[in-house]
């Protein structure tokens, strides 16, 4: 089946130091094109009639994460994260991403996520939330920082782009990994309730998100959310159709992977259709050891070529 609809991909990028924004894009739309052509070599056709873009923030965020004295060698970042690209893409056939293939990955453990899930409840009690979060990720505990003007930074890329995509007349599927996962969180909210922006998309919607190693499910996350404090519908954004969300095994980003749950109210005030979790084995090795929160084994995984070619070949809501 051939679908003639006009698509357009978003893709928002999550934490940590990127290569410049046109090679991480070409990267990212490589590994998403690997899954399809692996998997739906038939519909290859529909991929590439995709109209994809991003919204950038790595910019920002490289900035601020030197400017704490982080370093950054961009070089090796790029040639590992192809050697990646090259590892995953050699693998052809989709039943080879499977616990059996993840066991015998180097460095592989359940460590960090277990240390997190155990620590992350404690330690959002007593308010330690963000020191939490900043031993791995100190852009993002910058973003949650109430009065930051990074967070605001952040928002108003991400919200313009967003903006963009919605009003023109094509489909949406915004796709986003990790911590970029929560800041579209915020700005779908902001679209949704915010006088100062809801009129510049009011009444558009996407048709489906793609959150992949999100870390939506951890409470203390949550309350930092915009609308956290809010009642009823008023609380959750109204402008997504339906919901996917992936989380990979040992992913501590994820640690609490399922949204289903968290999200349920969603469906009862109906602001969305279906929110829906998957659970992968992400079989990236970066620098020799596993890693299973990076982007690119989240893009090529069949659980996300799967939901990527369903979408591209289903009729579009009326």
């Amino acid at each position: 089946m051939t679908s003639a609809v006009k698509r357009n991909l978003l893709l928002i990028h999550g934490r940590d130091f990127k290569p410049q924004q046109e090679t991480w894009l070409e990267l990212s739309l490589a590994a998403l094109r690997k899954g399809i052509e692996r998997d739906y070599p038939d519909n290859v056709d529909l991929f590439d009639a995709l109209d994809v873009h991003d919204a950038w923030y790595g910019d920002l965020s490289n900035e601020l994460l030197r400017g704490l004295g982080k370093e950054y060698d961009e070089q090796l970042d790029v040639g590992d994260r192809r050697n990646v690209l090259k590892t995953l893409g050699e693998i052809a056939a989709r039943k080879k991403f499977s616990i059996r293939q993840y066991d015998c990955l180097p460095g592989k453990s359940a460590l960090p996520e277990f240390v997190v899930a155990v620590a992350a409840p404690v330690l959002g009690a007593v308010g330690m939330t963000l020191p939490l979060v900043g031993r791995s990720s100190k852009d993002f505990a910058a973003y949650l920082r109430d009065k930051s003007d990074y967070g605001r930074e952040v928002r108003a890329r991400v919200r313009d782009k967003l903006c963009e995509m919605l009003q023109s007349d094509a489909e949406l599927m915004l796709m986003t990994h990790g911590t970029g996962s929560a800041i579209a969180y915020d700005v779908l909210w902001q679209l949704s309730h915010e006088r100062e922006f809801k009129d510049q998309c009011e009444g558009k919607k996407i048709a489906m998100w793609v959150t992949l190693g999100a870390p939506l499910g951890d409470a203390n996350i949550r309350k930092r959310l915009r609308g956290a404090k809010e009642k009823q519908a008023a609380r959750f954004p109204n402008n997504v159709i339906m919901w996917h969300n992936v989380s990979a095994e040992d992913d501590f980003t994820c640690h609490d992977n399922t949204l289903a749950d968290d999200f349920k109210k969603m469906l009862s005030h109906r602001v969305v259709s279906a929110v829906h979790d998957h659970h992968i084995y992400n079989l990236a090795v970066r620098y020799g050891r596993s890693n299973p929160h990076s982007s690119l084994g989240y893009y090529i995984h069949p659980r996300v070529s799967k939901i990527v070619r369903d979408w591209l070949c289903s009729e579009p809501p009326a």
